[in-house]
């Protein structure tokens, strides 16, 4: 009854089961026999090579991402309802030791070729203005819409031409690929992805998120930014089996595909209520006050997303007919 957030749902059996299997001495910090298979298992994944920290919050993720990518002068392009804009407190700032969020527009809160361009074009090169050194896109985004491989290509082919790195948020990536049935490498460094933040805690991890960097130089200088911002554990080898669980037989898929599968029978329901389109676990819907009420006093649970609008989130272990309710109660409105 609860679709508050992805980040409430429980910690998958795997995981669990991982963290107990490493529960015995090994080296500590990152040293361990665990994190010693991050990069080849995350290579062998993205079909190149590439080097993997892993670290406990997508907010360390994204900002050491950020901070390895650009300057304390320099600037991030990212849209205005990016989750490093309006929902980590400052830290991609913090831990650039001051590089600035420069904001662009797009519907579902996807960024495109031209906004980024508009961004870009406004700014003199001149030692008074800020510079971008990167851009950051969602995927999925916040409105839980999906960039294809094709949309994140032209993106990168636009950094390239201006010399820009790109991030990728992929706090729900798993979703966004169960969704288009793509390989990894597709979405990511084929299409000029240089640092993912690959999200396993929303899709049943517990307290693991990898830092997947493409250009493995920049992951040298990311070991130390870890270690200063307070985010090398002492004993990593539980966040390295939890990630390592997530792997093994694509239960990362496995799980996101579910999730998915729960917000289609919610879209489904809803009909012309959808704000956007349901492509990852997602679902944001035209609602009253009253019908809010309504649903909430039936007991199901959900946030307000502005006026008239309610955000529903779907997990990796709600069954359909733990969510079939719901949308009986959506379609009955």
């Amino acid at each position: 009854m609860r679709f508050f957030s992805d980040n409430a749902a429980p910690v998958c059996q795997p995981v669990l089961d991982a963290i107990a299997a490493a529960n015995t001495i090994d080296t500590a910090y990152d040293g361990d026999q665990w994190s010693a298979q991050l990069d080849e298992r995350f290579s062998s994944l993205f079909g190149t090579r590439v080097r993997v920290l892993w670290v406990p919050t997508g907010t360390a993720a994204n900002a050491l991402a950020l901070a390895a990518l650009c300057p304390p002068y320099g600037g991030v392009i990212c849209h205005r309802e990016a989750h490093i804009q309006n929902d980590e407190a400052g830290a991609p700032e913090f831990f650039t030791h001051g590089a600035k969020l420069m904001l662009a527009e797009g519907a579902g809160a996807k960024l495109t070729p031209e906004a980024v361009e508009g961004v870009i074009a406004g700014i003199r090169k001149d030692v008074h203005q800020v510079q971008p050194h990167a851009v950051s896109i969602t995927n999925a985004t916040e409105y839980g819409c999906v960039y294809t491989p094709d949309e994140v290509a032209a993106l990168g082919k636009l950094t390239q031409k201006h010399d820009l790195g790109l991030h990728m948020d992929g706090a729900r990536f798993a979703n966004a690929v169960a969704h288009l049935g793509c390989e990894p490498a597709e979405l990511t460094w084929r299409a000029g992805v240089d640092v993912l933040s690959f999200g396993f805690v929303k899709n049943g991890g517990m307290s693991a998120e990898a830092l997947v960097f493409f250009r493995c130089e920049l992951a040298d200088a990311s070991l130390y930014r870890r270690k200063r911002a307070g985010h090398l554990l002492s004993k990593g080898r539980y966040l390295a089996a939890q990630i390592l669980a997530m792997l093994e037989d694509d239960l990362w898929l496995a799980n996101a595909a579910a999730a998915n599968a729960g917000a289609k029978l919610l879209a489904d329901a809803a009909g012309e209520r959808l704000v956007y389109p349901v492509e990852a676990n997602e679902v944001f819907l035209k609602l009253s006050a009253d019908e809010a009420q309504g649903l909430r006093d039936l007991g199901f649970d959900f946030y307000d997303w502005g006026v008239g609008e309610a955000r529903l989130v779907t997990s990796w272990d709600q069954t359909e007919e733990q969510i079939r309710p719901l949308a009986e109660a959506i379609a009955a409105l």
